[in-house]
């Protein structure tokens, strides 16, 4: 009972930060970023604004924030992979995560305007680029140690697994951007697949 005390309090935690998250991100759709409070959002999920710091420190963590839980179920995940999977392949289907938060039923009205969101506005845009790259650094430690246990270890100095990751997350990105290009029609998933497709490892990778 003990042991799974923690589990409970950090599923409630993620679950008020969900909520608070979800009505934030209704008010930027709505009124804009730069015209929502951080009064407006603790109205809006009937809190103090001390409480809404208490789980966002800033209004920028607000969106760039909830990416943090994707980032450790994107490593999960990453891990997971089978031992001799390609690496570009183990990147994609990491990536696969990301895909329900833009094409899920219901998901569009809010992830487009989001996305455009951060990418217009320079803090948030900051915030997310520094994400992505602690991201891609616990990727390189994930796969490295992926190759040494399965009896092929990269040397210290190959730059080869770095390489492959920083080209899927420049893919990532590129898929955004041309996801938001095309009006967000078709699917992100389709997107992504476009992208990586375009640049494709010339061997395979561990």
């Amino acid at each position: 009972m003990t042991d799974s005390q923690p589990d409970l309090r950090e599923r409630t935690r993620r679950a008020v930060q969900k909520e608070i998250a979800e009505a934030a991100h209704a008010l930027f759709v709505e009124r804009g970023y730069e015209e929502t409070t951080v009064g407006d959002i603790a109205a809006a999920v009937g809190m103090s604004q001390r409480s809404v710091f208490r789980y966002f420190p800033t209004k920028e963590d607000l969106i760039v924030g909830k990416f943090d839980l994707v980032a450790d179920d994107m490593l999960r995940v990453l891990r997971e992979r089978p031992a001799g999977e390609p690496v570009w392949e183990s990147m994609r289907r990491t990536f696969d995560l990301l895909v329900p938060y833009v094409d899920a039923p219901g998901r569009r009205q809010v992830a487009e305007p989001m996305q455009r969101i951060v990418f217009s506005t320079p803090t948030l845009l900051a915030g997310y680029l520094q994400k992505l790259q602690l991201l891609q650094d616990a990727a390189d430690t994930a796969l490295r140690e992926r190759a040494a246990a399965a009896g092929a270890p990269y040397r210290a100095g190959d730059p080869t697994p770095r390489a492959i990751i920083g080209a899927a997350f420049a893919c990532l990105l590129a898929a955004q951007h041309a996801w938001l290009a095309d009006g967000a029609e078709g699917t992100f998933a389709a997107a992504i697949d476009r992208a990586m497709t375009t640049v494709t490892p010339v061997t395979d990778m561990r």
